[in-house]
This record gives C-alpha cells, structure tokens and sequence, in this order.
C-alpha cells in the first residue's frame, strides 16, 4: 500500500515547515538556549502544521546531535524512531477518544516514571477541546508544575473552548492559515519529485479550495493524481465540483442587470451538472471579495487573469460598497446552511434573491408598461423577460386604477413602494427581497396583482408568514388593508381583442403574462385566466 502524499511529506526538520516561520524561530531559538517550556499550546486551523511541529519539537529536545543549533538532526537514532513511529518517549493522546477525568488521572499517575528512551518524555494531546470540564481540572496542577523530564504540548483548533486556567500555564503559539502562493509552490515541489503531470492553474485551485490547510492540499493532489492523467485545470473542476468561474461571472452580471430568471437559470444548470452547493456558494463570496477589493481600490490584492480583471473593473462599478457586502453575507449564509438544508439549492436561491437590490444611485424604472387609449392605438412593445420590481414614481406612466377604486390607487402605491419594501422589511427580510423580485401589475379594488417569473419566487411570497408580513407593510404605509394577488408573469403574447386593454389582463400581458384560457363574460369584468 503506498502511503499518502501528506504523510509521505511531513516536515522532519524545522526549515521544511511551510507558513509557520513566527513559530519555528521562537522553537529553534528555544532548543538552542535549552530554554524549552514546560507546557506550550498549538492553536490554529486543521492542516497548518500543529502536530508536525509538536514532533519536531519532540525530536530537538532529545536530539542526540551535539550541536543544539542543529537539531532535530533527522539522522541520530532517536530522530528516526521518531520519524517511524517507535519512539517511546512520544505519547500521543487523542482528547477526542479519551474527554474521561479518568484518563486524566490514569496519565497524571505515569507521568512520573522517568523517560524510556530520551531526556525528556512529550505528551501530544490532540484536540485538547474535547476534555470534559472534570478532566480540564484534574490536569492543572500537573500541567503548572510537571516532572521536570516532561513537556506538554496541547493542540486545538478551538482556542475558544480551552479554559483560562489551562491557557495561563501554557507558552501560547496561534498556527496561521497557509498562503495560497506557498502552497502552490510546496505542491509544484511535489509533483516534480512524484513525477505527477498538473497544470499550474489546476495547483492554484487546489490550493485555494485548500482554505489554508496544507494539508487539504496534498489530499487533493493525492486524489487528483490517482486518475493517471495530466491534471488540468478542467479535471480539477469536475473532481472537486466546483463550478467555473465564468458562470459565476454570469451570475454576478444577472445581478447588475437585475435579470432574476437567467441567474437562477444558471444557478440551476450549475448544480445540475453536479456543482456542489455550498463550494459554488463559497466562489461566489470569494469573487464578490475580490469585487470590492477592486471596488475598493485594492485590484494589487486580485489574483486573477487579465481578461477577467477588466471584466471585475467594469462589474465592480456596479456596485456600492452596501451592495457588495449585503451580497457578500447573503452568499456566505449559503455556504454554511446548505450542508442542513433538505434542498441543496435553495440557500443559494435565496442568497440571490436577497442580493437583488438596485445599484446605490441608480433609479428604478417602473416596469408597468402603460395601457392602450383609443387616442393611441400603436400598442406597446412587450417586454422581452420579466425584470425586478422596483418601482418609483413613473415620469409618464398613466394611473391605470379604476375609477371604483377611490383615493387608493396604483400611482399612490408607486410613489410609496420604497417606503413599503422598508416596512416590510422591518417586519420580515425575506418578504422585502421577494418584492423586489416582482411586478406591480395592477390594483383592482384593495387588491394588487404581483407577477412573478416563476413558480417558486410566486410560492415563497404566498407563503403565510412571509404574505402576511408584505401586506401589514402595505397597510402601514397605505393607511388601508390591501390584499396581494400572486400570478406569474413570463412569456409574451398579443392581447386579444376580447380582452379589456385598459384593465389588469392587458397590462399583465404587456409585461409578459401569459393568456392560457378566456371567456365570454361582461367585458369590464374580463375574467381572462392569466399565467
């Protein structure tokens, strides 16, 4: 059986660690001067090197080499039983497998029998989190005045969970997150020794799908490589599911152009083709970074090719600050939920929905075309898709409201419908973003007809917690009760001469409804059935 990469490539002497150079000085300098503390915690993300370091700390301390600055010397014969598992004076404890205050007890009563081997006997706790809060209290007096042949070394990837009382006894080293550009260069050492085929742009997405953990990476080179074959960057793709970064871009420009059916048109062709939900999610967040970076004026911190960075210039002056970082949290809420959601997809809808917001200082249009006079016969071009509906006080757009339908009318409710969408918002956030993704078709008595472009943005709305909270809003502003009727609003089509072109169906139709069946009742109560 061959061993894996990341085992095959420990470090084993101090100058082969990776990312971690404020650590190694300070432990070399130490073993140097024999000023080696007793106790030391190792806190830091999976993968960047804590264990590693722990066992190399091990191997200096005993080091048969009679020159300390040159220890662990990797050749003596306590650096190699080390290095092959077998060196007696180095007890690994696993705190996951072993949280009992018995254990604790069971270790503090061998810890005073001299060391087997070496001059001093290590003690690796590995993820020391896990200790019951009993075990916690059972190790302090041991761990604030050991034998003086023992040395502990805790290692956690949650600092947070580790009492006080145990972080005030121990020398405190906090592990950083990898580079990508070190891990790129530690993976090229790699497939050059191995004889593995890869091209560069594969190794810097490994390495950025590694989220620091170099460790990570070398587990996805090792599964990469396992095909045979030359590792581009198209095969790294579709092993690891991540989707391209075109569609991405694709997606972030359906946002500029506040197009909701093709961005969630290409949201659900990406996950089709086996995209996982929340890595897409996670690319998202990293372009939108890179967005406001630029945004931001920092374009030096993008590493990205040029074309795409002439492409992130003209997006990224899209967009405000507020936007990219609403966007931002929307799509980082969908990274981290989709793993529990019984439908993978739907964060990721939701995190567009959400992110449907008009660019800062760019005012909305109405979207509500305006209706057919018999002193204007041209009938109005349909519009080619649905857009968001943000609607403001049209410049020349009619009132279409019936006479019956009082001092309520729909040019009052556009004039109000930033003023509504912030009410409702305080009420219900999800309720807020779905408005934005609809139509104002029409207002027929206390009734307001809303399209949308599809079956499931028109079901979120209807809703009962989500619905309720859009018409409390209405009422808050409006001072009156007003109903909200949801239909869909999609393909478009002539109006037929049997279909009242001043009242709703009409105006429907022109913003892209779809007629589906129509009956012959009393012609200003045209019941046409709309889709």
């Amino acid at each position: 059986m061959s061993q894996s990469l990341y085992r095959k490539w420990r470090p084993r002497k101090w100058e082969q660690v990776i990312g971690q150079e404020h650590i190694i000085q300070t432990l070399r300098n130490a073993v140097a001067a024999d000023r080696v503390a007793h106790a030391y915690l190792f806190a830091g993300p999976r993968g960047t090197g804590k264990t590693t370091t722990a066992r190399l700390l091990a191997k200096a301390v005993n080091c048969l080499a009679p020159d300390r600055t040159a220890r662990p010397c990797d050749e003596c014969e306590y650096c190699l039983a080390v290095n092959q598992g077998r060196f007696l004076d180095l007890i690994e404890i696993d705190a996951a497998s072993n949280t009992s205050v018995e254990d604790v007890r069971d270790l503090r009563d061998k810890i005073n029998f001299a060391p087997n081997q070496g001059q001093f006997k290590i003690y690796l706790v590995d993820e020391v989190h896990m200790l019951s809060t009993a075990a916690f209290n059972a190790l302090l007096k041991t761990l604030e005045e050991p034998p003086s042949h023992a040395i502990f070394i805790l290692a956690t990837t949650e600092i947070h969970k580790i009492p006080a009382t145990v972080t005030s006894r121990c020398q405190r080293h906090e592990f950083r997150r990898v580079p990508v550009s070190d891990i790129v260069f530690n993976l090229k050492q790699i497939i050059q020794e191995e004889n593995i085929q890869a091209d560069e742009e594969a190794l810097t997405l490994i390495a950025r799908q590694a989220t620091g953990s170099l460790r990570d990476a070398q587990s996805l080179l090792d599964q990469l490589a396992a095909s045979g074959g030359l590792i581009t960057l198209a095969f790294a793709q579709d092993v690891l599911g991540t989707a391209t970064n075109q569609v991405v871009i694709e997606i972030v420009q359906a946002l500029i152009q506040q197009d909701s059916p093709t961005g969630l048109g290409y949201i659900q062709r990406t996950l089709d083709a086996g995209a996982d939900p929340r890595q897409f999610a996670r690319q998202m967040v990293d372009y939108l970074r890179q967005l406001m970076l630029v945004h931001m004026g920092n374009a030096d911190q993008v590493d990205a090719p040029q074309e795409i960075r002439k492409r992130m210039a003209e997006q990224a002056q899209a967009f405000s600050v507020g936007d990219l970082l609403r966007m931002i949290r929307a799509f980082n809420t969908a990274a981290t939920e989709g793993r529990m959601n019984w439908q993978p997809g739907l964060p990721l809808e939701l995190a567009f929905v959400e992110a449907l917001e008009p660019p800062a200082g760019e005012a909305p249009t109405p979207d509500i075309a305006p209706p057919r006079t018999t002193a204007a016969p041209a009938r109005a071009k349909p519009a080619p898709r649905l857009e968001r509906a943000a609607v403001s006080e049209p410049s020349s757009a009619p009132d279409i409201e019936p006479p019956s339908s009082g001092a309520l009318s729909l040019k009052t409710i556009q004039k109000k419908w930033f003023t509504i969408r912030d009410a409702v918002r305080k009420l219900n956030g999800s309720a807020e973003g779905l408005l934005n993704t609809c139509t104002v078709l029409d207002l027929r008595g206390s009734k307001l007809y809303l399209g949308f472009t599809n079956e499931v943005l028109k079901s979120k709305l209807e809703d009962p917690e989500r619905l309720n909270a859009a018409q409390q809003g209405l009422e808050q502003v409006l001072g009156v009760p007003v109903q909200i009727q949801c239909v869909i609003a999609t393909d478009s089509q002539s109006i037929p001469p049997e279909v009242d072109e001043a009242g709703m169906v009409a105006a429907a139709v022109r913003l892209g409804g779809k007629i589906v069946d129509t009956r012959e009742i009393p012609a200003r109560d045209s019941a046409s059935k709309t889709q």
